[in-house]
C-alpha cells in the first residue's frame, strides 16, 4: 500500500490503547490522540511517541487518513460525523450510536462520502470463528434447530464499581446488552447466517446505586457520592430468526468469576458447533453419536481461516490479534480491497436496531420486531 497509513485516535482509555497497538501492528502509524479535555491524552500520547491534539479542529486539519473513535458512547456520532465530513476514513467503536436513528444517519453519510467506515466487531477475526462460518456455508451443520449462548463478565459485581459506561447520559440507554450482547448477536449472525427478526427480553439492575464519580474501567472500588443506576446489569433475550429458528442469550456484567466469556452453541440437523472466546484456539463440534475438538491452524483449514491464521498452530492468537487483523482489513479497504467479513457502519446500524428492539421489548414485556430484519 506504499506509505504507512497515519491514524489519529480519539480517546485515552483502555480501548484507545488496543486500537493503537493494532494500528502499529497492522503497519500503520499512530499520529496522535485527542482527549476529552486538554492534557487528558498527554500520557498515552507520550507512551506512543505521538502528538496530543489540542482540539478536534486540529486533529481534522492534520494529514491523518483515518480517525479511530474510542471515546464514550454518546460522543461517537458527533466525532464520526465530523471526521467523515472532513474527508477522513473512520473506525468507530461500538455502539456506532446510542439510537438507531443516529446510526442510520451515519451510514447514509458514510455511503455518500465513499470513505471506509468500520466498526470493530473484532471477534469475527478469531480464525476458529472463520472456520465455523466456512463450514456452515459448506453445509456441514445442516439447517439450524437452535442458537444459544451467553456473554458474561464480572467487572461490575461490586456495588462500588463503576465508570462512565454506567451513566445513561454518557453510555446510552442500554449498557450490558449494548456493550457486550451486541457482540454476541453480531457474531452469531455472522457465523450462522441467520437474521434475528424479533425479540422478547427482560433486564435487571443488580444495585440501585453506584459511585457517581467515574472509577477506572474494570477496577474494583470507588467512594464518595452515589447516583441511581439507570441501565441494566443483566439482560436475557429470546429471539426468532427470520427463518423461524429460535435463539437465546444471557448477558451479564455481574457474573462472578466470568472475565469475558462470550460463548455460543449452534445446533444444526447434521451437527453442532461451540465457540468460547476465552478459549479461542479450539471449537467443539458435535455430530450424531459423538463429538470432537478442532484446533486453529490444523489441516484442513478453510481458506478464510487460513487468511487470518498467521501464527503456527500451538502459538495462540487472541483478542489483540483480532484487532490487528480488523485494522489490517480496514487499511486494505482504504487501499481499494474488499476484505471478507469486514464489519462496517452498516453492521453498526444493524446492531443498533437489535439493541433498540431489546430495550423496547424489556420495557413493554412484549415480542418486538427488529427493524430491517
Amino acid at each position: 500500500m506504499g506509505e504507512r497509513i497515519r491514524a489519529a485516535i480519539i480517546g485515552s482509555g483502555m480501548i484507545a490503547a488496543v486500537h493503537a497497538r493494532a494500528v502499529r501492528a497492522a503497519g500503520g502509524e499512530v499520529a496522535g490522540f485527542l482527549g476529552s479535555k486538554p492534557g487528558r491524552a498527554a500520557v498515552i500520547a507520550a507512551e506512543w511517541d505521538a502528538l496530543e491534539y489540542p482540539d478536534l479542529d486540529a486533529l481534522l486539519a492534520s494529514d491523518v487518513e483515518v480517525v479511530h473513535v474510542c471515546s464514550p458512547n454518546a460522543t461517537h456520532v458527533p466525532y464520526a460525523e465530523a471526521a467523515l465530513r472532513a474527508g477522513k476514513h473512520v473506525v468507530s467503536e461500538k455502539p456506532l450510536a446510542t439510537s438507531a436513528e443516529d446510526a442510520a444517519r451515519l451510514v447514509a453519510l458514510a455511503e455518500a462520502s465513499g470513505l471506509v467506515a468500520a466498526v470493530p466487531f473484532a471477534y469475527r477475526y478469531h480464525p476458529i470463528v472463520r472456520e465455523l462460518r466456512a463450514r456452515r456455508i459448506a453445509g456441514e451443520f445442516g439447517v439450524w434447530n437452535a442458537l444459544h449462548g451467553t456473554y458474561t463478565q464480572d467487572w461490575l459485581l461490586s456495588p462500588d464499581a463503576g465508570n462512565w459506561r454506567v451513566s445513561a447520559t454518557e453510555g446510552g440507554g442500554s449498557r450490558a446488552f449494548a456493550d457486550i450482547g451486541s457482540h454476541w448477536c453480531d457474531l452469531v449472525e455472522f457465523v450462522s447466517g441467520e437474521t434475528l427478526a424479533s425479540v422478547s427480553a427482560i433486564m435487571s439492575i443488580a444495585f440501585p446505586e453506584r459511585p457517581a464519580e467515574s472509577a477506572a474501567a474494570f477496577s474494583g472500588a470507588a467512594g464518595g457520592e452515589r447516583a441511581a443506576v439507570q441501565t441494566e446489569d443483566v439482560a436475557i433475550a429470546t429471539f426468532l430468526a427470520s427463518s423461524g429458528v429460535p435463539a437465546n442469550v444471557v448477558v451479564s456484567q455481574v457474573a462472578a468469576g466470568r472475565r469475558n466469556r462470550l460463548w455460543f452453541e449452534l445446533d444444526g440437523a447434521l451437527g453442532s458447533a461451540v465457540f468460547d472466546q476465552e478459549e479461542p484456539e479450539t471449537a467443539w463440534l458435535g455430530v450424531p453419536g459423538g463429538a470432537r475438538i478442532i484446533s486453529r491452524g490444523a489441516a484442513p483449514m478453510a481458506a478464510d481461516q487460513a487468511r487470518v491464521s498467521y501464527l503456527p498452530a500451538g502459538h495462540a492468537q487472541g483478542y489483540q490479534d483480532c484487532f490487528t487483523l480488523f485494522v489490517a482489513d480496514t487499511f486494505a479497504a482504504i487501499g481499494g480491497a474488499e476484505p471478507e467479513g469486514l464489519p462496517t457502519f452498516a453492521d453498526g446500524l444493524r446492531s443498533a436496531r437489535v439493541v433498540d428492539a431489546v430495550v423496547r421489548s424489556a420495557a413493554s414485556r412484549t415480542w418486538t420486531p427488529i427493524e430491517g430484519s
